[in-house]
């Protein structure tokens, strides 16, 4: 492997006891010759916390549940990948926000001319101002007089719609993460570990999915300047690439879990981004599902080829997940002030998305590698290609979802999605729950639930509900 260090690979567990060991040694020729003894004395603590930082990085970063091994090349450690791939965001944004500067400053809006003033003026300035009260999602448009029957279908349809797009997604995305491609009777087989190439086929259908929307479909003049775009573009290819790599580390049941309880950073990125009040049961429920959560992640049991570092490794990648996925949600809710449909703001995000994804592939030389891996693997192709068709057709479903029946119906549905997702990979990879932990997961979709009906009493006694989450960009 290219990079890797030579010799043979050891455990996370078996290198960090030899870092600490050799720490003890430079500990011991500190208190015996003269070179050293300025730099760790005998008597104190000082030098101990870089010997516990070496002994925590190569377990931190490697995956714990790779049966051919870690990787042991600093450039396999998903701390430094995800530097490095913000440094390739940052390579963008950077000199965007440069640009987007220069212009405002220079009044370009009133003094450009020529070819470049139409995209600029739609790129930074919009092409029409704000309004100047906030503007949730458009409301849904009232049904016209149809029998019980047909409208029953139609939410069977959108139920079976959700349902099938999502469930299969995610059975596909534990696939693709932490199972292994070519494996025979000799061969282990290799495993694919590009989170952001993930990340960048899904949007690419997506991407064209809107842009085919967008143009087959009546749409509202798009007002917004595209730079703003940029923002929740770039927190959520952060926490789709968080929640890929989470599974490298932790199960896909505490995921799905992860992702229940994110109504919490995201009632705490309101607050700080919108300014939003919430009401006492709101906080209520929120307590509950973090009740729920600690229940299930206490009472499981770990996983098998897991150690404590590497379920840290996931739970910080969860963490990261839920809170740029929670700026996300914020973001999407101010930028429809501007009064754009749901696909445009589809299709803008995931411009942003590809552009900022294919960018830093190709500075890291990581684009026809992946290619190359789907050449070599063509069931990885086909799971690759089938999980982007299903992220797109679930957009798809959500936005008619909404307008037919409602967030109310929608919220209720993705909550029974997220309870099948763990009972199928349960039976699907093994994964064991306790009776405490099912009792978790249980209090968590009660609160859910709880959430859905008492959003729906204020809505009949005419309160305002303030929207939790956006249902823009979820995967």
């Amino acid at each position: 492997m290219e990079g890797a260090l030579p010799g043979p690979r050891r455990p996370p567990q078996e290198r960090e006891r030899l870092f600490v060991r050799a720490g003890l040694q430079l500990r011991g020729a500190g208190r015996n010759s003269g070179p050293f003894s300025s730099v760790v004395p005998s008597g104190g603590p000082r030098g101990w916390w870089a010997v516990v930082l070496l002994a925590a990085l190569p377990s931190l970063g490697a995956g714990g549940e790779n049966p051919e091994g870690p990787l042991e090349s600093w450039t396999h450690l998903w701390f430094f990948r995800f530097l490095v791939n913000a440094a390739g965001y940052a390579s963008f944004m950077v000199p965007g926000y440069l640009l987007v500067q220069y212009f405002r400053r220079k009044n370009y809006l009133e003094t450009g001319r020529g070819l470049c003033f139409p995209l600029v003026k739609t790129c930074v300035f919009g092409n029409e101002p704000k309004a100047p009260d906030e503007v949730p999602l458009a409301p849904r448009a009232e049904p016209a007089e149809t029998s019980p029957t047909w409208q029953a279908l139609k939410l069977l349809f959108c139920a079976a719609g959700l349902q099938v797009s999502y469930l299969t997604w995610g059975v596909l995305q534990e696939r693709v993460m932490t199972r292994s491609y070519g494996a025979t009777a000799t061969l282990p087989g290799e495993r694919f570990s590009d989170s952001q190439f993930l990340v960048l086929m899904n949007r690419v259908l997506a991407l064209m999915v809107a842009g085919f929307y967008c143009i087959l479909c009546k749409q509202p003049r798009h007002g917004a300047p595209m730079y703003r775009y940029s923002f929740a573009s770039l927190s959520n290819v952060l926490s789709s690439w968080c929640q890929y790599e989470a599974l490298k580390f932790v199960s896909f049941p505490t995921q799905v879990l992860a992702k229940a309880s994110k109504v919490i950073p995201v009632m705490l990125m309101g607050k700080l981004v919108s300014r939003r009040s919430y009401e006492h049961w709101e906080y209520l429920t929120a307590g509950l599902i973090s009740i729920g959560v600690s229940m299930f992640l206490l009472s499981s049991g770990p996983e098998p080829h897991s150690s404590p570092a590497t379920t840290l490794s996931g739970l910080i990648l969860l963490a990261g997940y839920i809170a740029f996925d929670s700026f996300t949600s914020n973001w999407q809710d101010a930028l429809f002030a501007y009064k754009m449909s749901s696909v445009q703001m589809m299709f803008g995000v995931n411009f942003f998305s590809c552009l900022f994804t294919v960018g830093s592939l190709l500075e890291q030389g990581a684009l026809l590698e992946g290619i190359r891996f789907m050449g070599r693997h063509s069931e990885f192709a086909a799971h690759t290609l089938l999980l982007s068709i299903c992220s797109a057709c679930g957009q798809l479903f959500i936005f008619y979802t909404i307008g037919q029946f409602g967030a109310a119906v929608f919220t209720i549905i993705m909550t029974l999605r997220q309870a099948f997702a763990i009972l199928l990979s349960c039976l699907l990879y093994g994964h064991t729950v306790t009776v405490v932990g099912g009792l978790g997961v249980a209090v968590v979709f009660a609160a859910l639930l709880l959430r859905v009906y008492a959003r729906g009493r204020l809505k009949q006694r005419g309160k305002k509900v303030v929207p939790v989450e956006s249902s823009v960009q979820k995967v």
